[in-house]
């Protein structure tokens, strides 16, 4: 999946494109409007992330010019506005949906998930190490057996998942599955960690890397 962030603030760029890609999805970034409407109206994306106010053209202007294009990509708009008139203006323009800031990273993931399902035209699959991970259903499988996960430990296993074989690190983890404000010195993920492996079975299909972060094996 193939996210375009337009963020005019820097680091906020950098931190949604950071925790965009610790999620799974490949995302290209610019600061400036003109750009990024040129970028959203080649059709090369599965999903556009736009902050309202931008230099050159509003993140509204993209979103009318996109819809005018008879692009159905889904929109989702930043803003620190919290009026009612502006989330009705944005959406009335064709977004799919509007997040004020500050947010925290959690509930945007969240909704970037489901602006995602509601634009699939069939299943999402995660698929790593003998589990499959049914993004659209919310529903995993090991080994062709249904393993009961809550929302948080379905996110954290799709993000091993999407990167089996490879070391996960901690960092990664809570800023893609606990967001924005996680705390670091969190006990979370190592508890979440826990719940999967218990749920999942043996053989344990989790490695831990000390020090570093964990590891879905590849072969299960």
């Amino acid at each position: 999946m193939r996210i375009l962030v337009v963020e005019d603030e820097p680091g906020i760029a950098d931190f949604l494109t950071r925790g965009l890609e610790a999620e799974g999805y490949e995302v290209e970034a610019t600061v400036d409007g003109a750009a990024g409407e040129e970028m959203a109206l080649s059709g090369r994306y599965d999903l556009l992330l736009l902050d309202l106010m931008l230099p050159g053209r509003s993140g509204l202007d993209i979103v009318e010019a996109v819809r005018g294009a008879g692009i159905a990509t889904p929109v989702i708009l930043l803003t620190a506005r919290g009026e009612v008139a502006d989330r009705v203006k944005g959406l009335d323009a064709g977004a799919t949906d509007y997040v004020t800031k500050p947010f925290a990273f959690e509930e945007l993931a969240a909704r970037v998930r489901a602006a995602l399902r509601v634009a699939l035209p069939g299943d999402a699959r995660v698929v790593g190490g003998g589990i499959e991970v049914d993004l659209v259903r919310r529903q995993v499988t090991r080994d062709g057996r249904s393993v009961p996960l809550s929302g948080r430990e379905i996110d954290l296993l799709a993000l091993l998942a999407r990167n089996a074989g490879v070391v996960v690190t901690r960092e990664q983890a809570l800023r893609a599955v606990w967001g924005y404000e996680h705390d670091p010195g969190t006990n979370a993920l190592g508890v979440y960690i826990g719940y999967l492996r218990r749920k999942l079975g043996e053989p344990d299909p989790i490695e831990t890397v000390r020090s570093v972060g964990y590891r879905l094996r590849a072969n299960g």
